[in-house]
């Protein structure tokens, strides 16, 4: 059958994407199947795009395939049936799961579940400084000469630092803990009073100068930073709690499957008995 080049007029909620022998695709088809595919509850490719012609072509291909399937009176064999009942209990139960998540897991569950994470969460001291990076002690001596006489910390890191990534910057640091810096810059950054200026040390890099500019506490992580988490540990939770529930409600039962050992093999003619016995009666 020719494919028809007329245009399918859309629907506004979930436009038809495709017609097949008078069925219908529609767009949250191939958008159900793309998640399907990729494993990703937020793959959602467009009209246009090539995953979304490939999803389309797959799924026209399987409704062809079902149609004649039907036209052959395939679906009426107990063996489709039975696969159909699963595939049936599978799609319902998904539906259920789906509608009793989104139920749960709201804008407002998420923000409550954000505040009580934070208020778990241990949070250190920030500090925030400058640097200055020099060849030698006695040029970092030198520098601290000039400070004492009154130069601005900033200007002489962009003037003498040779630090290329905070020199333009005035040597700024910006904001990090201990745990987030060499321990050199650690240990110096967290004993140096704020607003001063420490003792020159030295690095792997060369010598610095340190001037601590400003202590805080340490923010929590954001909401946006922290939500990934929160909806999958929460969505695990309320599934589990689901399905332990109805477990506890319902009347499982499981019969034992009773597995026959198999027989043992009949030994060959002409196999030799074992410990060398040859079978004769003795003499």
């Amino acid at each position: 059958m020719e494919e028809t080049t007329a245009r399918i007029a859309p629907d506004e909620a979930d436009p038809v994407v495709a017609r097949v022998d008078g069925t219908v695709i529609r767009r949250s088809d191939v958008e159900r199947e793309a998640q399907s595919q990729s494993g990703d509850a937020e793959a959602a490719p467009a009209p246009g795009d090539a995953e979304f012609e490939r999803v389309l072509d797959e799924l026209v291909d399987q409704r062809l395939l079902a149609l004649e399937a039907r036209r052959r009176g395939l679906h009426q064999s107990e063996e489709a049936r039975r696969r159909m009942a699963l595939a049936e209990e599978r799609i319902l139960g998904n539906v259920l799961v789906e509608t009793a998540l989104a139920d749960a897991v709201t804008e407002e569950t998420i923000q409550r579940i954000y505040r009580e994470q934070v208020r778990l969460i241990p949070l250190g001291e920030e500090v925030r400084a400058r640097h200055i990076l020099v060849d030698t002690r006695a040029e970092a001596e030198a520098i601290i000469q000039q400070l004492q006489a009154g130069r601005d910390f900033a200007e002489l890191a962009v003037a003498m630092s040779q630090d290329q990534a905070t020199r333009l910057e005035g040597g700024d640091l910006g904001y990090f803990t201990r745990q987030g810096v060499l321990p050199a810059f650690g240990s110096v950054a967290f004993s140096t009073p704020e607003g001063e200026v420490s003792e020159p040390f030295r690095s792997e890099f060369g010598w610095h100068l340190l001037k601590v500019v400003d202590r805080r506490r340490q923010p929590p992580p954001s909401l946006e930073a922290l939500r990934p988490n929160i909806v999958r540990f929460y969505t695990f939770d309320q599934l589990e709690g689901l399905i332990d529930g109805l477990r506890e409600e319902a009347e499982i039962e499981r019969p034992q499957i009773l597995i026959r050992p198999d027989p043992e093999p009949a030994e060959a003619d002409g196999d030799v008995p074992e410990d060398g016995d040859s079978g004769d009666e003795p003499g």
